[in-house]
């Protein structure tokens, strides 16, 4: 087995999302969530949903296995039963996430996405973040907008939660008292001085951090040679 690339960590990462999720319908955007989505139904989440987005569902090979018509589509988002993985253009200590604007909304700096489905997304369903390159334009103290909505705005949602948010440096999750963003893992060959200098805010880091777990070589083989032969995932992350 040659080396483990990061994007291939960050692709096992995103996979680990997914384990015991059971029969829920994955919705990944971006490329490393989505060889990772289709990684977890090849291996240990054979229960998945897979979608191609818009009105398929499909499977591992992309295969069309049947038809999501849009009210059943919201009927899944609504009750809780779907598990996306958004990106973020901004995310906060708490899991507020932004995609619409940089700078003050009624004069942004720069315009974006737009607000989308982020609200709904994360009030009603799980939803994790997936963010290429972990710098401090992405991990901010206060986002610009709030889309996605994060733990200290949801107190009442019956449905809100962030499982993970994965990064290029690791892996970040809220199991703390006030569910702040709390360092769970580290990509083999990064350090926890560089995940704070590239973090805006003050993360919470156990004494003891793990580092992301290693693919099987047969996760590591369906990954290179059946899933993403082109490795289009050194796009994502190059490193």
């Amino acid at each position: 087995m040659t080396e483990v690339t990061r994007a291939e960590y960050c692709v096992i990462a995103c996979a680990e999302a997914w384990r015991d999720a059971g029969e829920v319908l994955a919705s990944p955007m971006g490329v490393i969530p989505s060889v990772g989505a289709r990684l977890a139904r090849r291996t240990f989440a054979p229960d998945l949903l897979l979608t191609d987005g818009e009105a398929l569902l499909v499977g591992p090979d992309g295969a069309v296995e049947g038809w999501l018509p849009y009210r059943q589509h919201l009927a899944l988002v609504t009750g809780g039963r779907r598990h996306v993985m958004m990106g973020a253009s901004q995310i906060d200590r708490y899991g507020n996430q932004n995609i619409s604007c940089i700078g003050d909304w009624a004069r942004p700096a720069r315009q974006l996405l737009g607000v989308r489905g982020a609200p709904v997304n994360t009030l009603n369903n799980p939803t994790s973040y997936w963010v290429p390159r972990h710098s401090r334009r992405v991990f901010v103290e206060q986002v610009d907008m709030v889309c996605g909505v994060g733990y200290d705005r949801a107190a009442d949602a019956p449905h809100h939660r962030i499982p993970r948010v994965v990064s290029d440096l690791g892996v970040f999750d809220f199991a703390t008292p006030d569910h702040s963003m709390r360092l769970a893992s580290l990509h083999p060959g990064v350090s926890v001085g560089q995940v704070r200098e590239a973090t805006g805010f003050a993360l919470a880091v156990p004494d003891e951090v793990p580092y992301t777990r290693e693919p099987t070589t047969g996760e590591l083989a369906l990954i290179r040679d059946v899933i993403d032969p082109a490795d289009t995932r050194a796009r994502e992350v190059g490193h």
